[in-house]
């Protein structure tokens, strides 16, 4: 695995890859990026069977390190702040192989991913919802673009940031 990022794609994930997933969704790094398995594993089962989600496998250099998808927030229902924008479609990745973490794969993914939401979408903006207590991942969606929008009390993890990226013009 190389130490610094050269080639990251975005390829769609199929269920063929769900035991890849699965067994990324175990690992104690990305339980701490992401959380429990227990609450991820029903977000991944939920982007992959939602028609106008975009999931994606995160590949370097041909190889599959990771996990993102791209989802109309509303799938979420009322799990959502009040200030969140109509049509904003939210972002969620990790890194599931260890030697690829740290060296900017994340936040190249993170870009291309927003990136193609607003190339296949209609969507006004992009939104993630990283804890406050993660401040590894606020600095990683700082790079790519999101702003801090409020700190947000997430029924699942707690105090989190809402953090948005808008569409370019």
């Amino acid at each position: 695995m190389p130490t610094s990022v050269t080639d990251v794609q975005l390829e769609v994930a199929t269920d063929a890859d769900w035991p890849r997933i699965r067994a990324w969704l175990d690992d104690p790094g990305v339980i701490e990026w992401w959380g429990p398995p227990s609450q991820t594993e029903g977000a991944v089962i939920a982007a992959m069977r939602h028609t106008g989600s975009l999931v994606r496998m995160i590949h370097v250099d041909g190889a599959p390190v990771g996990y993102a998808h791209a989802v109309d927030a509303t799938i979420w229902g009322a799990m959502l702040p009040d200030d969140l924008p109509p049509g904003t479609y939210d972002i969620d990745l990790f890194i599931g192989e260890p030697a690829a973490r740290g060296i900017g794969v994340g936040v190249e993914a993170l870009v291309l991913l927003r990136q193609e939401v607003f190339a296949s979408t209609l969507a006004v903006a992009v939104s993630v919802f990283p804890p406050v207590s993660n401040e590894r991942a606020v600095r990683a969606y700082e790079k790519a673009g999101f702003a801090w929008q409020s700190i947000w009390n997430d029924p699942r993890s707690g105090p989190s940031w809402f953090m948005i990226a808008g569409r370019e013009s």
